[in-house]
């Protein structure tokens, strides 16, 4: 979670014998405030923990005695109200919003105890902010030169690593437009929302791919919505794809830096902005696994680690044709492949690279990503790499 509220803020006075009880819910829209009220026997304990896409709060002990049923609509900046576990109230938001007031109204005018979270809306700014805290997940570890050497099978066969799927008749392209919902992403001089280039640019790059018939395109997202990176893997894995593009476009102290870049996924970044870049993209990291669910802990880190390196030569096989291409067409940032520990880029059995389509904080970069030419330029020369690149594996069964 990215806040943390009212660290288990608990009422004066004698502790009462009975568990408090919840018995009704309204919400209230306000203009720029959203108000959310919780009827209760008394006061009680209660966390509020908040992440980008909800609000959670937990009353430890609660009793649901609701004398109607949560509404199925929300109001206002929230979206959806839902019960999780036992004693927590979930506010699902509509855009991003932070509580501006946390209190307690005492009993009167024939109103019982009533908690009251007054939700207001977040700058962009506050956005990223949470974003950038938000936890990460860790990534499986890799193993040690003394684990691959000494590791024992016990008794399972780990002759055969997993490796990359066959290639299809038609293969499948996965694109992920970065960020998305209530993550804006960078933002450019002059306003623009990085998540609403990526989505344009996914749109105009899905059309010139599946144009030919040589290949099928997927958008892990195809609207303005918040997706979790391993939500972005999995959508991909679960679509079949033979390849992974994710869009990105940022923002960067220095005005006068442009240019476009490509990377590729390696644990040691190849310089210390691909690092920071990383680590800002990183809202939740994975290594998402083939199953290893029946292998010894020390064969599965030896097969995640052969796997993962396979995928990773291909992945620098595209990201080197796509250079090239994009090279013909736009300005390039100096050492256009680089390498960083992006958490969308780890699924160890799909090539994948992230294209940093230029930087929004320039001026001019930002205007000609704004424009359908620039970005159909763009679609064109990846269109053309992903061409080069499947026309190899096609030939020589690996590029």
């Amino acid at each position: 979670m990215a806040g943390l509220l009212g660290l288990w803020a608990v009422a004066g006075g004698a502790q009462a014998l009975a568990a408090p009880e919840a018995l009704g819910f309204r919400l209230g829209d306000h203009g720029q405030t959203t108000r959310i009220v919780l009827d209760l026997s008394e006061e009680a304990p209660y966390q509020v923990r908040r992440s980008l896409d909800r609000i959670a709060i937990d009353f430890p002990g609660l009793e649901w005695r609701l004398r109607a049923a949560l509404p199925p609509r929300g109001l206002g900046l929230v979206k959806g109200v839902s019960r999780e576990g036992a004693h927590t109230l979930v506010l699902s938001l509509s855009s991003p919003a932070k509580p501006a007031k946390v209190f307690y109204l005492a009993p009167g005018g024939g109103n019982s105890w009533r908690f009251v979270l007054d939700l207001e809306p977040a700058s962009a700014a506050e956005v990223q902010k949470a974003a950038r805290a938000e936890p990460s997940a860790k990534s499986a570890p890799a193993p040690s030169p003394a684990a691959k050497s000494s590791a024992k099978p016990n008794g399972k066969t780990a002759s055969a690593p997993a490796s990359p799927p066959q290639l299809k008749a038609i293969p499948v392209i996965a694109i992920d437009p970065g960020h998305g919902g209530i993550d804006p992403g960078a933002i450019g001089a002059s306003g623009v929302y990085e998540k609403n280039i990526t989505l344009a640019m996914a749109r105009e790059l899905k059309d010139r791919i599946e144009a030919s018939g040589r290949f099928k395109a997927m958008l892990t997202r195809d609207r303005d919505v918040f997706l979790k990176l391993r939500d972005r893997v999995a959508k991909a894995r679960a679509a079949g794809a033979d390849l992974f593009i994710s869009l990105h476009a940022d923002a960067h102290n220095d005005l006068q830096l442009a240019g476009l870049s490509v990377y590729t996924l390696s644990e040691k970044a190849s310089d210390a902005e691909a690092e920071l870049l990383a680590e800002k993209e990183n809202k939740a990291d994975l290594i998402a696994g083939i199953d290893l669910s029946n292998e010894a802990p020390e064969v599965a880190n030896i097969l995640i680690d052969l796997a993962q390196r396979e995928t990773m030569n291909l992945s620098a096989s595209f990201a080197g044709r796509a250079v090239t291409e994009l090279g013909h067409q736009v300005k390039l940032l100096s050492n256009t492949h680089r390498f960083a520990g992006f958490a969308v880029l780890k699924a160890p059995d799909v090539p994948s690279v992230l294209v940093e389509l230029g930087y929004l904080s320039n001026p001019k970069e930002e205007q000609l990503l704004k424009t359908e030419a620039y970005r159909g330029k763009l679609a064109t020369a990846v269109t053309k790499a992903v061409d080069a690149y499947f026309d190899q594996v096609r030939k020589a069964g690996t590029p």
